[in-house]
């Protein structure tokens, strides 16, 4: 839970992609007990966010339809075939006054952990962006502060993040963790592998 002394965190999961390599939403994958999504929403509820905002995009109904949303401000993105930069930007709209950090999680990564949020905000400090930095490489969730939010409305395309990381380097604070980096989903093999490596 929550402390009073504690900053007010937003929590921002992506899930507008219009699957086009899939061929049908992945969203709505079965997962678990559930969906892809939804496990992935699941696992952002047990983080305790200050705010939840769940992005839509591509079969934004039918994924109302299957994935249970509620306590998740939902902001629906039509412009989700420019990239995960224009959800972001979509949702800032509706970010909390009170937000002090932004945390930006893939709605296709379930095996993100709420640990893993947890030791992404206790390992950022004060930084102005942090990244967690698992054995093979630099991956999500990745934590903004809100002076970086005028840099992240601007931002274009699906590597927008990554270059923002690149450009402000001197601000990225990388915060270890262990194991490789979450396996996320784009394609039917992609799946496959998730399903196989998933704990039964």
């Amino acid at each position: 839970m929550r402390s009073p002394t504690d900053p007010f965190v937003t929590g921002l999961v992506l899930g507008a992609g219009g699957s086009r390599r899939l061929g049908r939403p992945k969203q709505l994958l079965p997962f678990g007990r559930g969906t892809l999504l939804g496990h992935v929403v699941g696992v952002a509820h047990s983080c305790a966010f200050g705010q939840l905002i769940v992005a839509l995009g591509g079969s934004a109904s039918e994924v109302r339809a299957g994935v249970d949303l509620t306590g998740a401000d939902v902001i629906v993105n039509d412009a989700y075939g420019e990239g995960c930069s224009s959800s972001i930007a979509a949702a800032l709209d509706i970010v909390d006054s009170r937000c002090e950090v932004l945390v930006l999680m893939l709605g296709d990564q379930p095996g993100v952990t709420a640990e893993t949020v947890r030791v992404l905000l206790a390992g950022r400090g004060n930084a102005p962006l942090a990244v967690c930095r698992y054995d093979d490489g630099r991956g999500h969730p990745i934590a903004f502060s809100r002076r970086m939010f005028g840099h992240l409305a601007v931002l274009h395309g699906d590597k927008g993040v990554w270059r923002l990381l690149d450009e402000r380097a001197g601000d990225v604070a990388e915060v270890a963790v262990a194991g490789p980096i979450p396996l996320d989903v784009d394609t039917s093999e992609d799946y496959r592998v998730l399903l196989d490596s998933a704990p039964a």
